[in-house]
């Protein structure tokens, strides 16, 4: 059978996707040991897993850009579920990061902003998961600055304001929220939970994963693999089982 006449008769496969928005805790979770590739890994026969991660990205920036990324015409039907990672930039102190950061009430505001523009495609509450920003840990960013030449940029109180209002925005908004910085703290020394006291560390990944996934299993898990088990597959009429 020709390639055309076989997608013909075929109908196109269109793969369900997770969309992770956020920023390099997000870009960088498709490294070895990350927490996207984890996610990835658990959903290949079922669902594409699309990072959207954009290091040094605020919210700010990141409302500007999502429409850009998702819309009624380019994959919100498809979409199964989109995590929204943001604060770590935003929550920088702001007289020493006047770039990245972004005052706490915007920061809020831009994460209803994101929901409601993602329901306006038709991607309900349910789909929605926000997760705050990790703990920072001070001592080991400190050192990270000092290296560039930079003053300690971000305090962890300060993180644990954003985290909140991350939390309250989701209660609101009636989406599911992972509270990172909370969870992690849980565990007195939280440092082991990242690489250079702000991005994840393998621990830090593995943690971030096994947390998500439980939010996430009951929304996929009943989603089907897509195409049969080779075994299954009528090998004297493969074209029954694949088309």
């Amino acid at each position: 059978m020709a390639l055309a006449e076989a997608g013909a008769r075929g109908r196109l496969l269109l793969w369900p996707r997770v969309l992770l928005f956020g920023d390099s805790i997000t870009e960088f979770s498709f490294q070895e040991n990350g927490w996207g590739a984890s996610l990835a890994e658990r959903l290949v026969r079922k669902c594409d897993v699309v990072n959207r991660g954009l290091s040094g990205y605020n919210t700010r920036w990141a409302k500007l850009i999502l429409p850009r990324l998702i819309s009624k015409s380019t994959g919100a039907e498809s979409t199964v579920a989109v995590t929204i990672f943001f604060g770590a930039n935003d929550s920088a102190l702001k007289d020493l990061n006047p770039k990245q950061h972004v005052p706490l009430e915007e920061y809020a505001a831009n994460l209803k902003s994101m929901i409601q523009y993602l329901k306006s495609v038709d991607i309900t509450e349910d789909r929605i998961i926000l997760i705050t920003p990790p703990p920072l840990q001070e001592s080991a960013w400190e050192k990270e600055c000092l290296a560039k030449g930079d003053k300690l940029n971000r305090r962890n109180a300060t993180t644990g304001e954003y985290a909140q209002a991350c939390v309250q925005v989701a209660r609101d908004c009636g989406t599911d929220v992972l509270d990172l910085w909370t969870l992690m703290q849980k565990n007195k020394d939280f440092s082991s939970y990242l690489s250079d006291g702000l991005h994840l560390s393998t621990k830090g990944n593995s943690f971030l994963a096994a947390q998500l996934w439980s939010r996430l299993e009951k929304k996929l898990s009943a989603l089907p693999s897509l195409l049969p088990y080779w075994r299954d597959v009528d090998h004297t009429n493969p074209e029954a089982s694949l088309l």
